[in-house]
């Protein structure tokens, strides 16, 4: 089944009838004690807070979180903590990690470390986003309506910042693994940049984007379809592809958009966030667990969308590729 809209996630982790367990590390933060406190009610969550608990109480007695309710273990140290997480997961008693008040280097750092970590060998660690695919606008009504009804990806805005050709192939991976989790059986991913011709040396990405399409030709990701480089327009809007006479079999229908690097991956997710109020689940993917890392400028609809996302992934039998 594919999900056509991220509250179809929710309903699908609900009916899988299990509550996955996300540890919290640390937990000092008041907008991520709302979103665990969210998801416990709607039950798709159980969280186990892991931080300062001195320093957690006072917060969460201020926005109404029941502290007492959960289960949580006191660890004034925020690296301490965030292996304290880690070392849940391997031990089985939580599915999933989500980041509280603590840098995305420290759960990192603690993710990929060679001896205690949870990093699958080899690959690497990526961000994917999803959202709903943006309602068209009404002079565009007829030919953007395949894309509505639907979920999109985006990667990566938050991990690798200038991901050379093998990263970018690990990154494509990781995206495919998560379409697939979602029902997306036969993904049409945009491998994006400024034009649609190769031109190096000037634009490194342009001849990237070139070789991972050749490299999906041959068969190299299973089944699924790799445009690049191709612009943004190009690559979500029929209108867009319409106009500039353009052909290619995933034209105007991207289903993974990945963008050439950090800087503009990131303009392009805030730009979804802050411009068309999209709501964005956002997870790191590329160890055995699915690691929520919200952004403090993220709304609380993003942040539970997060969450549902997560423990999907933590409960889909995907889980052991993430």
């Amino acid at each position: 089944m594919r999900f056509a809209r991220l509250e179809d996630i929710t309903a699908a982790v609900l009916q899988r009838g299990s509550r996955p367990i996300v540890a919290i590390a640390p937990c000092a933060e008041e907008f991520v004690l709302r979103a665990a406190s969210r998801a416990a009610a709607a039950g798709i969550a159980e969280p186990v807070l892991v931080g300062d608990l001195e320093r957690t109480r006072p917060i969460a007695e201020r926005c109404g979180f029941l502290l007492d309710s959960f289960e949580s273990i006191h660890c004034p140290d925020d690296a301490a903590a965030v292996a304290l997480a880690v070392g849940l997961f391997k031990q089985g008693r939580v599915q999933l990690i989500m980041k509280g008040l603590v840098s995305t280097a420290t759960v990192l750092r603690a993710v990929l470390d060679k001896e205690s970590g949870i990093a699958h060998a080899g690959g690497i660690l990526s961000h994917v986003s999803v959202f709903d695919a943006p309602q068209p606008e009404p002079r565009d009504c007829d030919a953007l309506t395949s894309l509505t009804g639907r979920l999109m990806l985006l990667t990566d805005a938050g991990v690798n910042i200038k991901p050379n050709l093998q990263r970018k192939v690990e990154i494509v991976k990781n995206a495919l693994t998560v379409a697939r989790a979602l029902g997306i059986e036969r993904p049409k991913v945009a491998m994006l940049a400024a034009t649609e011709k190769v031109n190096y040396p000037a634009m490194p990405a342009t001849l990237e984007a070139d070789l991972i399409a050749k490299m999906a030709q041959q068969g190299d990701f299973g089944d699924v379809r790799v445009a690049g480089p191709i612009s943004l327009d190009l690559a979500i809007s029929p209108a867009a592809v319409a106009r500039k006479g353009y052909a290619h079999q995933i034209a105007g229908q991207a289903d993974i958009l990945v963008a050439p690097d950090i800087e503009s991956g990131n303009i392009l997710y805030k730009s979804l966030s802050t411009l068309v109020h999209a709501t964005l689940a956002g997870v790191v993917v590329g160890s055995r667990a699915p690691i929520v890392v919200p952004s403090r400028g993220d709304d609380d609809a993003s942040k539970f969308a997060s969450i549902a996302l997560g423990a999907w992934l933590a409960s889909a039998r995907y889980a052991e590729t993430l």
